[in-house]
């Protein structure tokens, strides 16, 4: 997502299109992100919300209060800050609806590829029409929530999905709505006699960390490192679920940023390798191997999945004692390390 999308989320106020709200009122910003500029008269208490760590951090550095979860009610607005993700949207809206008092002001933007265009529409068919406004590559649209919502929160709420009858995520979150053939692939290669204490770094809603626990049955304990909060609490109610028996712990960290504090027998990770865009960033994926070696004791393991066309390769030798590749398919490759 561009930055841009923070200044066009914005910009009705900058404009005078619409009033600033004053002190004394609340303001939930949903997927909050630094960057918003300074406006003379804005004075309401904002309460961010950002359930991706990076972002939750950057906020806290510039002041923010923010947390990671919502919560409360009769707001006096909302500000709805969009992103790729469909399904995330229109929950946001709905969080929004709900909590944003009758005739509040509910206000959102993105930048023209993520998706705001579409919410507008979807806005439209559930009756309600939403003033807009075009600026820096993106659209910002509001309008007054109204008295009714009951419908429109309906429509728009997501419901979790469940994934091969036994796991459950939301829309937004990697993968949502299946298993993805790369942990698929990784889950082929892991050990079935592990013991040790293991980690999953990018754990997402804990596909990998359950099946893990289920081929080494004998496993000590599985640490999940996620920096998406909601997906960190999907997955403890699939470990729970699925594993109930495992000792695990749940970690809601930036791994680039914050490196565990603790050793492993073995790490297992299919890293991220997007940041908002469609092209591939190996950067993220480097990152999370680099903190995989610092991680792991003498000998110990790490085990990932990654696209073959990524250059993860030079990374590895250089932070490993040896690394190898151990398999491939038409789409990705598992590529293995020891300390």
């Amino acid at each position: 997502m561009s930055r841009d999308a923070v200044k066009t989320l914005f910009h009705p106020f900058a404009a005078d299109m619409l009033p600033a709200p004053k002190a004394g009122e609340r303001v939930l910003f949903l997927g909050a992100e630094a960057g918003a500029p300074r406006l003379e008269g804005f004075e309401s208490e904002i309460v961010a919300v950002q359930n991706l760590r990076p972002l939750y951090r950057a906020l806290q550095a510039h002041g923010s209060e923010v947390t990671p979860e919502i919560s409360g009610e009769d707001y006096d607005a909302a500000m709805i800050l969009c992103g790729k993700h469909r399904g995330e949207n229109e929950n946001r809206m709905a969080e929004a609806l709900k909590r944003v008092k009758a005739g509040g002001l509910v206000l959102a933007a993105g930048a023209k590829e993520d998706g705001i265009v579409t919410l507008r529409k979807t806005l439209a068919k559930l009756g309600i029409e939403a003033e807009s406004t075009p600026k820096y590559h993106g659209v910002a649209i509001w309008f007054a929530r109204p008295d009714d919502v009951s419908t429109a929160v309906t429509k728009l709420e997501q419901k979790p999905v469940t994934i091969d009858n036994r796991f459950t995520a939301m829309p937004g979150m990697f993968s949502h709505d299946r298993v993805d053939d790369g942990s698929e692939l990784l889950v082929s290669r892991m050990p079935t006699d592990f013991d040790g204490n293991a980690a999953d770094f990018g754990a997402g809603w804990g596909y990998l960390s359950v099946m893990l626990a289920e081929k080494s049955p004998r496993t000590a304990r599985i640490d999940l490192f996620e920096a998406d909060y909601n997906a960190l609490e999907f997955a403890k109610t699939n470990l729970l679920e699925n594993c109930p028996r495992l000792t695990a712990r749940f970690f809601w960290q930036d791994l680039a940023a914050e490196p565990p504090k603790e050793k492993y027998d073995l790490i297992i990770m299919n890293p991220p390798f997007h940041a908002g865009g469609q092209a591939a960033e190996p950067a993220l994926g480097q990152a999370l191997i680099k903190a995989a070696a610092t991680a792991l004791r003498s000998g110990g393991k790490l085990l990932m999945v990654a696209n073959r066309g990524l250059p993860y390769e030079p990374v590895l030798a250089s932070e490993f004692r040896k690394s190898e590749e151990v398999c491939r398919n038409a789409r990705f490759k598992i590529l293995s390390a020891q300390k």
